[in-house]
């Protein structure tokens, strides 16, 4: 899925550690967002460009994710489109898995991808040049397996990581710092990891966010995407403290060793 439309794409840090993505075409004034958990910094940031919002994108029923949908949809109009296997409310569209969908006229184009595992239906929004991950993919992560299972998490990992390299990967938090220590302990010879270390501390460091990370950046140093490599295979078994059978197995040891580390503090 390609467009030579020159788009732009601005992250709203909402909440805790929440990212609303905006999405849009540079000189139009209109947009999109994505996962507004949040209704108010997204209404002060359209006000504040004057920009207008025509439609809300959803990857997953999370309240984090959903909270602004309501409100963004009275004040603006602006319709949502939400994951079809899953109770999202208000939603004027219910996507399945493999629509294709387009808005602003046209010019862009996404594609609803299946990725459950955080939750049963959630959906990947694949575009041009980007894919929206919600709490699927992380930067050096992934989410918590509040619905499926390891298995289906896992599937839903490798079908991202399938995607094309140069995409930008446009995540629901800012977790990447705490990510990549735990890549790190999995990990510790990977060599790409100082630099994806240094590359977001410099951007939070200057107020930014450490996102968007790429597909390739992910298959570089994120470990639940790098379940075949000997390293981190030693380290999952080295945990669960047998041999593991398959890369389902080194995906599920490393998910339940991530759900109890705690980052080295600063």
């Amino acid at each position: 899925m390609q467009n030579p439309a020159p788009f732009s794409i601005h992250p709203i840090p909402v909440l805790r550690d929440n990212y609303v993505w905006v999405i849009g075409i540079r000189d139009d004034p209109r947009v999109v967002v994505v996962d507004p958990g949040e209704a108010d910094p997204v209404l002060d940031w359209l006000g504040a460009r004057g920009a207008r919002l025509v439609a809300q994108i959803v990857t997953h029923h999370h309240r984090d994710h959903t909270a602004g949908l309501a409100r963004l949809r009275a004040e603006t109009g602006a319709p949502v489109l939400a994951p079809a296997g899953e109770y999202i409310s208000p939603c004027d569209r219910a996507v399945a898995a493999g629509e294709r969908i387009a808005l602003l006229d046209g010019a862009l184009l996404l594609e609803a991808i299946a990725v459950p595992g955080h939750t049963l239906g959630a959906l990947a929004w694949l575009g041009p040049g980007f894919v929206c991950t919600g709490d699927t993919l992380f930067a050096a992560g992934c989410g918590r397996l509040f619905e499926g299972t390891p298995a289906a998490m896992h599937a839903s990992l490798q079908r991202l990581a399938a995607l094309p390299a140069e995409l930008q990967v446009l995540c629901g938090h800012e977790y990447t710092l705490a990510n990549l220590a735990f890549a790190g302990v999995v990990e510790p010879h990977n060599p790409a990891l100082p630099a994806a270390v240094a590359r977001a501390r410099q951007r939070l460091d200057a107020g930014v966010p450490s996102l968007p990370t790429t597909i390739a950046e992910e298959r570089a140093v994120n470990p639940f995407l790098r379940t075949g490599h000997a390293e981190v295979r030693v380290a999952a078994e080295a945990r669960a403290g047998r041999t593991l059978p398959d890369e389902a197995a080194v995906f599920a040891t490393l998910r339940a060793w991530k759900d109890t580390f705690t980052p080295p503090s600063e």
